[in-house]
């Protein structure tokens, strides 16, 4: 995803799957505590429904909507840890599991690979 977009401005923009279908609207936009990047958006997907946490990385930002290329019942799936409060490394872990995503493959530059944390050694 473009790393130059002002994270205020995906709020209130409609989320898609990777087929086109509407998820919800962005609520909310999550940085990442090293680097200020934008890296969770969580999508209100419905009136009386919860917000699902989606990677901002690898969707993308299409004609003022943010498309998500994963599916629709994969994204409700997701891990419930509830808006407005920080996201924790260990539930960063399980919403990059849930969605198949490697942890450790972030943008060059990046000081926050989980393995190292860890104390894995290189």
């Amino acid at each position: 995803m473009q790393t130059d977009i002002d994270p205020r401005s995906l709020i209130g923009r409609k989320a898609f799957d990777r087929k086109g279908t509407k998820i919800g609207t962005v609520d909310e936009v999550y940085l990442d505590d090293a680097t200020g990047v934008p890296e969770w958006a969580a999508v209100r997907t419905g009136l009386f429904s919860r917000d699902a946490f989606v990677p901002l990385e690898p969707s993308e930002f299409v004609e003022d909507s943010l498309r998500i290329p994963f599916d629709r019942a994969l994204i409700k799936d997701a891990p419930d840890f509830g808006v407005g409060r920080h996201l924790s490394p260990e539930q960063e872990l399980q919403l990059y599991r849930h969605y198949g995503l490697d942890s450790r493959s972030e943008p060059a530059g990046s000081d926050r690979e989980f393995g190292r944390l860890a104390g894995q050694d290189e």
